[in-house]
């Protein structure tokens, strides 16, 4: 295995990137890409099944996350390269195909979730400007893709800014909700021992798992990192804890100031409560969903790029997309890659498609990632940095397979 680890730590310090992200903004970063616009749509679904108690669907949900996010903490200390997961397959099965294989969903991933994000703001952005959506489309990805070719300190503050926007339009809602006397505190009691309840809400949870993804797209930051294995798992862990207390609370408020009912059945449940507790103006929410879709599709549109760079630089992809210009320190052409592929999938393939795909892509390799843990563990022992206990990772893989079967029913 000496070869595995040499090979790794070769490609964290032959890469030419610049180290530049601390702690902060990292955590910025991670908890802008994992809020993204998801919770404005997804707290209305999860009410539906969970009703009073959809705060605790969330925090439910947070835990099986946490199990895949504590399996990331100590594969990033392992091997902190820009590959991410695609380094962590290959250092655990010795594998150039599978290794090469899990890049390639992972760069399909992100494409498409910006794909799908992009579709999604640009109906939003219609509401100001009135265009046609591919012309939104092709504007708005253009102009973050010069953003992320720019330099990673950049996107990074961009999306940063964009993060504040995004958290301090859901603090208002809370805010609103306490003002009004929203009793938030009914929502947070421990439910009842009702097995029908909890059924519900564990269903629910499901439906809340999708609102942490985004997370993994830190581990793809590595080489940009200062201190990569103390930094990394202590920016996954408060991104963690962060979204986990705005969910419960922004869902708490919705679910104690919208009827159920109606929440459930909206396409823009946040828009019901937002016009209930803070203004009956929808576009000022409209305005923050935007910044919320620009952030995601900035986030995933870096996260892919350095996925093509990491794999270029291992030899898995052509060698040309793993070159850094000199003067932005990032990898132009591996950008101009992402910003194509994600104006592709977004100007020809349907919303639905996108969505599905992006879910499943995302828990494959999430799978992938807890059995890679599991692989190394068993014949390396545990990590200098970070050591999990071994039946997390075995959790993880179980909880994400669970979570394939029903994402494809």
């Amino acid at each position: 295995m000496a070869s595995t680890k040499n090979s790794a730590s070769h490609l964290a310090s032959s890469a030419s990137l610049r180290r530049r992200l601390g702690p902060v903004l990292l955590v910025l970063y991670g908890v802008g890409v994992t809020i993204g616009a998801g919770i404005y749509v997804l707290v209305g679904a999860v009410a539906g099944y969970a009703g009073l108690y959809a705060p605790w669907a969330f925090l439910l949900a947070a835990v099986v996350m946490g199990l895949t996010v504590a399996s990331y903490a100590e594969m990033c200390t392992r091997y902190p390269v820009a590959a991410g997961e695609a380094a962590y397959v290959r250092a655990a099965f010795r594998s150039r195909l599978l290794s090469t294989m899990t890049g390639v969903a992972m760069i399909g991933t992100a494409v498409i979730a910006s794909a799908t994000v992009a579709l999604g703001a640009s109906g939003y952005i219609a509401q100001f400007v009135g265009w046609p959506q591919g012309a939104v489309v092709l504007l708005t990805v253009s102009v973050l893709g010069i953003v992320a070719a720019k330099g990673v300190l950049e996107s990074v503050v961009l999306a940063s800014l964009f993060t504040v926007v995004e958290v301090a339009g859901l603090l208002v809602i809370v805010a609103g909700g306490l003002a009004n006397g929203a009793p938030i505190g009914a929502a947070l009691t421990i439910p009842p021992m009702s097995l029908p309840l909890w059924s519900g809400i564990a269903f629910a949870s499901l439906l809340a798992f999708f609102a942490f993804i985004g997370f993994e797209d830190l581990t793809n930051m590595a080489e940009e990192t200062v201190a990569p294995e103390r930094t990394l798992p202590v920016a996954l862990s408060i991104t963690l804890v962060a979204t986990t207390v705005l969910y419960a609370l922004v869902a708490a408020v919705a679910v104690t100031t919208v009827p159920v009912k109606e929440l459930a059945s909206s396409s823009a449940p946040l828009s019901l409560v937002f016009r209930a507790v803070v203004s009956p103006n929808e576009k000022i929410l409209s305005a923050i969903a935007i910044v919320a879709t620009l952030n995601t599709i900035l986030a995933e549109m870096t996260m892919a790029t350095r996925v093509i760079y990491g794999m270029a630089r291992q030899g898995d992809l052509p060698k040309a997309l793993g070159h850094v210009h000199g003067h932005t320190s990032t990898p132009l052409l591996a950008t101009a890659a992402a910003v194509a592929l994600i104006l592709g999938f977004a100007l020809l393939v349907p919303f639905l498609q996108l969505a599905t795909a992006t879910a499943i892509g995302t828990l494959a390799v999430f799978a992938l990632v807890n059995l890679s843990l599991i692989r190394v563990r068993l014949r390396e022992g545990p990590s200098r940095h970070v050591r999990v206990p071994l039946w997390v990772p075995i959790a993880g893989l179980i909880t994400c397979v669970a979570m394939m079967g029903t994402a494809l029913i």
